[in-house]
């Protein structure tokens, strides 16, 4: 039989040549947001044939919006360039298309890169106030978020509708909006950071409100023929707190907004959180939302292995399978899963001598020695 796992799918105007994304992995090693020779090398390594969608890395939308003074940005002409320079070489020696992830890191910014310890950054490091639905921190011996105000809200909706623009500028195929992993986005729709008592705050209906207006201001500033989507935490892993009945509320919202795909991750938001890690183990969020909100889903967390990711999207468990650790530890994962299903998949025009199935082509009055 014929593998899913490398059958096309169409989102909007957009055919990928298979399932399989390439999730967006923050490098922390970016300049003032700017995007390097780094970036370069990781991202045009990947699209070399990693997968059938290569997605940017969180990409901020302001300075404040970072999680470190070293994370992605697309507020400024200079970052729009950067990338712009990044996805050209993509364009011109890779074969996947090409997706951003824009995002908002809220009560969790200002802050180190995680490998030099994650921890908030003080004053004389060049911290700055964060935002935050509510001013309650991430943890105890974190500082507080400002409370957003309305025009804070309206600020922060510009900002991503302005970098929607630039990543149209730039030639992006698909934009994702960063909804979960406890940033800005999840922290508005878990009653643990959001405990406002206006229009977005308290009942379900407006938790998710700032979400789906965000949604919905990015949308009509995207081409209609491309598609967006958006990656949520399906629970924060703690009791009282975001879970999946309230996940397929937001996904039919979104789906309502024009959303595309929604892209299911867990946790994230607190400290507290109670992960249980195996194999596959938030492709049960993704299933349900795919079956009850009627939408496209993509599933992400411990998957690496060919047959595994071929279950998962034969058994209807997602549309796409998204590799992170997995991408980094083989960027030609692709290429090796087509041989270990038996299937066919794109190399890049100068890798193409060593694909399995053309070198008796390529090499035909060579014999293998004896």
């Amino acid at each position: 039989m014929a593998s899913v796992l490398f059958s096309s799918i169409k989102l909007r105007e957009l055919t990928l040549p298979n399932r399989i994304v390439v999730s967006p992995m923050c490098q922390y090693n970016s300049d003032d947001g700017s995007a390097n020779d780094w970036h370069l090398m990781h991202l045009g390594s990947m699209s070399l044939g990693a997968a059938g969608l290569v997605m940017t890395e969180m990409t901020n939308v302001s300075p404040v919006a970072r999680i470190s003074p070293r994370c992605a940005g697309l507020w400024s002409d200079e970052n729009e360039a950067a990338l712009r320079r990044v996805l050209q070489f993509c364009r011109t020696y890779g074969v996947a298309k090409l997706g951003v992830q824009l995002a908002h890191a809220g009560r969790k910014g200002s802050s180190h890169p995680p490998a030099a310890g994650g921890k908030p950054l003080t004053a004389a490091e060049g911290a700055w106030q964060t935002l935050g639905p509510s001013a309650l921190p991430f943890a105890a011996d974190w500082p507080a978020p400002r409370a957003m105000t309305a025009e804070d809200i309206r600020d922060v909706i510009d900002q991503h509708v302005s970098s929607v623009r630039r990543a149209q500028n730039i030639g992006y195929d698909l934009v994702e909006v960063h909804g979960g992993h406890g940033y800005l986005v999840h922290q508005f729709l878990s009653p643990i950071s959001n405990q406002r008592t206006d229009e977005y705050g308290g009942g379900l209906e407006n938790r998710i409100r700032f979400p789906v207006q965000l949604f919905t201001a990015m949308r009509a500033a995207w081409p209609a023929e491309k598609p967006m989507g958006m990656r949520i935490s399906a629970t924060d892993w703690i009791e009282g707190g975001w879970n999946p009945d309230e996940a397929v509320v937001l996904a039919k919202a979104l789906k309502a907004a024009g959303c595309d795909y929604v892209d299911v991750s867990s946790g994230g938001l607190d400290m507290r959180q109670q992960i249980v890690l195996a194999p596959s183990y938030q492709t049960g969020f993704s299933a349900r939302i795919r079956r009850e909100a009627d939408i496209t889903t993509m599933t992400v967390g411990l998957i690496d292995k060919p047959e595994q990711a071929e279950g998962i999207v034969a058994e209807g468990q997602a549309d796409m399978v998204a590799l992170a650790r997995g991408a980094l530890y083989d960027p030609r994962w692709a290429w090796h899963a087509a041989e270990a299903l038996g299937a066919e998949t794109a190399y890049a025009p100068k890798l193409r001598m060593c694909q399995p199935s053309l070198r008796p082509q390529l090499f035909p009055n060579h014999r293998r020695a004896p």
